[in-house]
């Protein structure tokens, strides 16, 4: 092989997106696909841009391994306009989970320390600092995350409090995944550095849908996985972390790509091979190894798309839909979760279906009429994304009526 220096990453991509317009999902073969807070199907953009990695290792074997490894710098920097990062602070991960897992094992614990999470999340943002307390003597302490939905200034009264005993760090969902609730990151965020603990975003609800800015929201640390809003697949994501938060972390998930310079002996000749190479202070460290290379083109592919719509643009559009959709729903006896505060709400509508009616039948009988939903702990979940026109709208209200009256698909 010849110089890391001597290779240059592939081209890039070219697919224009339009908002409401299915055409790049040929083979998508759900009449309404709403259930991009589970996950997306890939558009064609997608779909080429990993089997170009799987044709070029097809081709060149061994020999495309740093064009692809390049290739990922180009992505972080696609990922940092997202997200109002510098690329050097982005981490590429397998999924959001991981992510969560490598700052709660890595971060500095102290005996004693304080951990906050709410009930209500996902377990991926509780299950990981469960695990660091009891590894590294901390406690979990949980608060109320249906309270913010009630009264948010009365919930940030609640975490307030709580900061003042004394907490390290603060994990919280950008948005809740039953009710599409947008959490007040920025507010949480002020107040942790009020009182000089750290904040984890687990923001796999929120890239790609709502506007994320991880300085402006002071947010310490953020993972998100490819497969929900931001389009990509499964098997790749990301995790940010402020660059000073990132040198204060212990290397305890270290691996071979860990090191600085750690690739170099596979190019540099004889007496190249060490151990003691020190450990990268950036969180790329949490590397480790190697990559799902044909998952990051893939995710490049897709945040090129949604770069070129814009995150504000696409979530006018959806929240025009999801406007339709709940008035409709509202108006059939449906429960809305979603917050009355436009500020607080995401891309997903989550209802509770008239009473008598069971949410997991009718969720049944939607997805076999082609109206793809999910239903997260028995809430009623609708997520369009980009794709998604607004007549879709009437169609989904005429597959429920014909559901609750017993009467054949529209």
């Amino acid at each position: 092989m010849s110089n890391v220096s001597d290779f240059v990453p592939p081209p890039e991509t070219h697919f224009t997106a339009r908002l409401g317009d299915r055409s790049l999902f040929p083979r998508l073969e759900a009449r309404v696909y709403a259930n991009h807070a589970g996950i997306s199907a890939p558009s064609i953009a997608v779909t080429q841009a990993a089997q170009a990695v799987y044709v070029d290792y097809e081709r060149r074997g061994v020999a495309a391994f740093v064009t692809w490894m390049l290739q990922r710098n180009r992505l972080r920097e696609k990922l940092g306009k997202l997200i109002g990062a510098r690329p050097g602070d982005i981490a590429l991960m397998p999924n959001t989970t991981r992510g969560v897992i490598d700052i709660a094992l890595c971060f500095p614990w102290k005996q004693g320390d304080r951990v906050v999470v709410f009930e209500g999340e996902f377990p991926s943002n509780v299950t990981p600092w469960q695990r660091a307390a009891a590894l590294f003597g901390a406690e979990v302490v949980f608060l109320s995350g249906a309270d913010y939905r009630h009264d948010t200034a009365a919930a940030l009264a609640t975490l307030d409090r709580e900061l003042a005993r004394g907490v390290r760090l603060v994990a919280v969902s950008a948005v809740q995944f039953q009710t599409g609730f947008r959490m007040p990151v920025s507010a949480m965020a002020a107040l942790c550095k009020k009182h000089g603990a750290e904040i984890f975003v687990d923001a796999v609800q929120a890239c790609g849908m709502v506007p994320v800015d991880v300085t402006t929201d002071g947010i310490d640390y953020l993972a998100a996985g490819s497969h929900k809003w931001l389009m990509g697949v499964e098997g790749c994501g990301l995790l940010y972390a402020r660059a000073e938060r990132a040198a204060a972390l212990r290397p305890n998930v270290a691996g071979w790509l860990s090191h600085e310079d750690g690739i170099g002996f596979l190019f540099n000749g004889e007496g190249h091979l060490r151990y003691d190479r020190p450990i990268k202070q950036s969180i790329d460290f949490v590397e480790g190894g190697n990559t799902n290379a044909a998952g990051f083109a893939a995710l490049e592919a897709s945040v090129d798309l949604l770069l070129g719509l814009g995150v504000q643009a696409i979530f006018a559009h959806v929240t025009a839909y999801n406007d339709a959709l709940e008035a409709g729903l509202t108006a059939r006896g449906f429960t809305s979760l979603r917050s009355p505060d436009p500020e607080r709400r995401s891309g997903s509508l989550g209802v509770k279906p008239p009473a008598g009616t069971s949410v997991t039948t009718l969720h049944h009988d939607l997805n076999a009429r082609g109206i793809a939903c999910a239903v997260p702990d028995g809430v009623l979940r609708f997520s369009p994304h980009w794709p998604n026109p607004h007549a879709e709208v009437e169609l989904i209200l005429a597959e429920v009526d014909a559901i609750l009256a017993g009467r054949p698909s529209v």
